[in-house]
């Protein structure tokens, strides 16, 4: 589980595959200091499982349906990425839940530049666009973003401060850029709820919560 607040700026070192699988060599320092093999690490939005320690970095193994369903696919050696290790129950939680299972590829349509934001439209595909809401959460690249608006059915809209774009990879997206998106955990638990359409155990049939209950 992450928080979408990225810890580090890393790049690509170096990448070994044959397009059915991959071995993505990272470079980085922050988030690498207490972790080992096994330790989960964000990399713009997906969670990958640190398979190789380096000096100046981690490797991690991507299978092929990760680069069919991510962004990832699309990283070249020098490529930056967003870094984030998996949180941890005593720090503050500054984002929004985010596991790193990326939920579908958008792309950048749109970039704005107004004095102190960089605004960003981004098209999402259908099964990623039903769950976004205005004000709501969206992880953008690993990053933990609120949604400014919906222009269409299709896209939605972010604000970018300097500090964010200082240090993440979102201040150097331009248009065609894809991303990897995922939304909020809880929305998609809602929906399968309602789809199921089974009732509370907590309110009795037609009524609503009594004291005990509540």
């Amino acid at each position: 589980m992450f928080t979408g607040i990225v810890e580090e700026l890393g790049s690509v070192a170096a990448i070994d595959g044959d397009g059915q699988h991959a071995r993505l060599h990272i470079a980085a320092d922050e988030v690498v200091r207490d972790a080992q093999v096994g330790d989960s690490i964000s990399v713009s939005g997906c969670c990958l499982t640190a398979s190789e320690l380096t000096g100046d970095g981690f490797v991690a193994d991507l299978m092929a349906e990760t680069l069919r369903a991510t962004a990832l696919g699309s990283l070249v050696v020098g490529s930056p990425v967003n870094l984030e290790r998996a949180m941890r129950a005593d720090t503050r939680f500054g984002g929004h839940l985010v596991q790193g299972h990326v939920d579908g590829v958008g792309e950048v349509v749109d970039r704005q530049e107004q004095p102190g934001t960089v605004f960003l439209t981004i098209a999402a595909p259908a099964e990623v666009d039903r769950y976004l809401v205005v004000k709501g959460s969206v992880t953008v690249a690993g990053v933990s973003l609120t949604i400014v608006d919906l222009p269409d059915a299709a896209t939605f809209r972010i604000g970018l401060i300097p500090h964010t774009c200082e240090v993440t990879t979102l201040g150097a997206l331009q248009p065609g850029d894809p991303v990897n998106l995922e939304v909020d955990v809880i929305a998609k638990y809602v929906e399968r709820l309602l789809q199921a359409g089974v009732g509370s155990p907590y309110v009795p049939a037609g009524g609503t919560p009594t004291a005990t209950d509540a």
